[in-house]
C-alpha cells in the first residue's frame, strides 16, 4: 500500500488500518534521497574507521555508534508514524544494519522478530529506512501479509555463513507465493509489526543494499529476560521498565562503542534465543 507523506507525517485511518490488518504500510517518506546518500557516507565512513562492514557489527544497538543515527531515529516523520499505530510514548529498543554488498549471495531468513525480542507484548514496529535502493533485485525486506494475526510461527536455528541473522532463526513452514516486496528508494521507510513474518534474498545488483531498522515500542512494554536498555524518542516514560541507553556524543564514543560490543556478544552467544 502506497502511503503520500502528509504535513504532519501521521497516518491516516487507512494507512493505520492497513497496518493494523496486514502487519506492514509502505513506501513512506523520511527523509530526501539526498540526505540518504549523506547518510550512506558518513556510515561509510564509520565502516572505514571501524576496518570492517556495518553487517555483522552494527547490530542490536546500531544507534549507539554516531550521534546522527539517535538523531534519525527521532526524526519526526518517522516517529509520527509509529505513533499512530502504537501511541505517543514511545522508546527505542534497538536498531540494526541489514547491508548487503553489491552481487552478495548474504540473505536473511524468514522469521518474526516477536519469537526472539523477549517483550512482554508484542507491541512493537519496525521502521526499515533505506539508505540505498532497496529493490527485488537488490533482496529488499518481504513480508507475509497477515502473519501477525496468528500465533508465533515454529522456527529453527539453523546456522549458515550467508545468513545476515547470527542465530539462523527461520521458519519451519512458509509460503512464500504470498509475500509482498517492500520496495523502497532512498530516504523512504517501511513499516512492519514484530510478528509479521518477513525475510529478505541476496542482492544481484551492482551497488550495496543498506538499511537500517529501528525497533520502537510503547513505554508499557517491559522485557521478561531481566532489565535492559533503551532510549526514550518521544513522550514520557511513567513505567521504567527500562534503563536509559548511552548517548553517544561523537562518531564511535567509546562508551558507546563498549556497549555496542557487549549486547552483541550476548547475542552471538544466544541471549535472545527462541521465547
Amino acid at each position: 500500500m502506497s502511503a503520500m507523506l502528509m504535513e504532519d507525517a501521521a497516518l491516516t485511518a487507512g494507512q493505520v488500518a492497513h497496518f493494523n490488518d496486514h502487519g506492514y504500510l509502505t513506501p513512506l517518506t523520511a527523509v530526501s534521497p539526498a540526505q540518504a546518500r549523506e547518510f550512506r557516507e558518513r556510515l561509510e565512513m564509520i565502516e572505514a574507521k571501524l576496518g570492517r562492514e556495518a553487517e555483522g557489527y552494527l547490530k542490536i544497538k546500531a544507534h549507539l555508534a554516531s550521534p546522527w543515527m539517535t538523531d534519525l531515529a527521532r526524526h519526526p516523520r518517522i516517529v509520527s508514524a509509529v505513533q499512530s499505530v502504537l501511541g505517543p510514548d514511545l522508546l527505542l529498543t534497538g536498531s540494526s544494519f541489514f547491508a548487503k554488498n553489491a552481487r552478495d549471495p548474504r540473505f536473511v531468513s524468514w522469521h518474526q522478530d516477536a519469537a526472539y525480542f523477549g517483550l512482554s507484548e508484542n507491541a512493537q514496529v519496525t521502521a526499515w529506512v533505506a539508505f540505498t535502493p532497496s529493490t527485488v533485485q537488490s533482496g529488499c525486506v518481504r513480508v507475509l501479509p497477515g502473519s501477525h494475526l496468528g500465533e508465533n510461527m515454529r522456527h529453527e536455528e539453523r546456522i549458515s555463513k550467508d545468513n545476515l541473522l547470527a542465530r539462523g532463526q527461520t521458519i519451519v513452514d512458509i509460503d512464500e507465493s504470498r509475500a509482498v516486496s517492500m520496495e523502497l528508494q532512498p530516504g523512504q521507510f517501511s513499516l512492519h509489526h514484530v510478528k509479521t513474518a518477513h525475510c529478505s534474498h541476496a542482492n544481484q545488483s551492482d551497488d550495496r543494499r543498506i538499511g537500517l531498522a529501528f525497533f520502537y515500542m510503547p513505554t508499557r512494554v517491559a522485557s521478561i529476560r531481566g532489565r535492559r536498555s533503551a532510549m526514550l524518542v518521544s513522550g514520557v516514560d511513567e513505567y521504567n521498565h527500562w534503563d536509559p541507553d548511552p548517548m553517544p556524543r561523537c562518531d564511535l564514543d567509546p562508551v558507546c562503542v563498549a556497549e555496542l560490543d557487549r549486547v552483541w556478544g550476548n547475542y552471538t552467544k544466544g541471549a535472545y534465543r527462541l521465547t
